[in-house]
């Protein structure tokens, strides 16, 4: 979740994630994994953006990834089977704070092949850098600072100052959502106003989200409960005829313990 949180903001933030990664605001559009690639490796946390000269590929990761290495080599061969005339920029930027080792590696080796990237560790990020562009905002929370609630409390009053209602409901959802990862909820909720959280189309993704994988859970919940239903009643007819508990276990995929059971079933009815 928090890696499209952040997937979210830098496909609606472009100008303020190139001001923050690039140095400046250069015009970006999005760049889609399968021109290059009909076998695109699946990330989620991956955002490809472009300009006429550039490539900047950015990887959200909520946690520690040992296959990052080799994922941005992929990548950098891939863009450069496309684009060879175009430079390209790769930042991995882990958003929880570990001890882990692989959050320091920023290369890949394999015999003579060597490739570097940039990783960025929002912990270890000053806070003051996020908190004058309303796309970055959302990372305050995570930045170096030993006092996150007071973070977020003024990234609340900066929320509060923006007029666009819109990108104001936007903005704090995703605020509250990635301070999730250093507060709690009862925190977040007394500094943040939930009534702009829910308005916002973060929320309202994650909510469709969330409502699509209930669906999809309890269609396959009853499409195992009618199965074992079915199951369960060829069982007891084959019982019924007189087969025998070893053939019914066979042509069911019961268990022959099962098939018992429900002999004893029959027997006590």
């Amino acid at each position: 979740m928090y890696d499209n949180i952040c997937k979210f903001i830098a496909e609606n933030f472009k100008d303020d994630l190139a001001t923050w990664l690039l140095g400046s605001p250069i015009k970006l559009t999005e760049l889609s994994p399968t021109e290059l690639s009909n076998e695109p490796i699946r990330a989620d946390s991956l955002i490809l953006l472009q300009s006429d000269d550039l490539v900047l590929h950015t990887e959200f990761q909520t946690d520690a990834d040992e296959d990052i290495p080799f994922r941005m080599l992929d990548y950098r061969v891939r863009v450069y089977r496309r684009f060879p005339n175009k430079e390209m920029r790769q930042v991995v930027i882990y958003l929880r704070k570990t001890g882990s080792i692989l959050v320091n590696q920023n290369s890949f080796r394999l015999n003579n092949t060597y490739h570097e990237f940039e990783v960025i560790r929002l912990w270890e990020e000053p806070t003051d850098k996020f908190m004058s562009i309303p796309g970055l905002l959302p990372f305050a929370v995570l930045s170096q600072t030993n006092d996150p609630t007071m973070v977020l409390s003024q990234v609340a009053q900066a929320v509060e100052a923006i007029t666009d209602e819109q990108l104001q409901r936007n903005i704090a959802a995703a605020s509250g959502i990635l301070a999730g990862l250093v507060l709690k909820k009862d925190v977040i909720r007394k500094i943040l106003r939930s009534e702009i959280m829910r308005e916002s189309v973060i929320y309202q993704e994650i909510l469709e989200e969330g409502e699509a994988k209930g669906k999809a859970e309890g269609e396959a919940k009853g499409k195992a409960e009618g199965k074992a239903e079915t199951t369960r009643k060829l069982a007891l007819n084959l019982l019924r005829i007189g087969m025998s508990l070893e053939q019914i276990a066979q042509v069911t995929e019961l268990s022959i313990e099962q098939v018992q059971v429900l002999q004893n079933e029959i027997q006590e009815a």
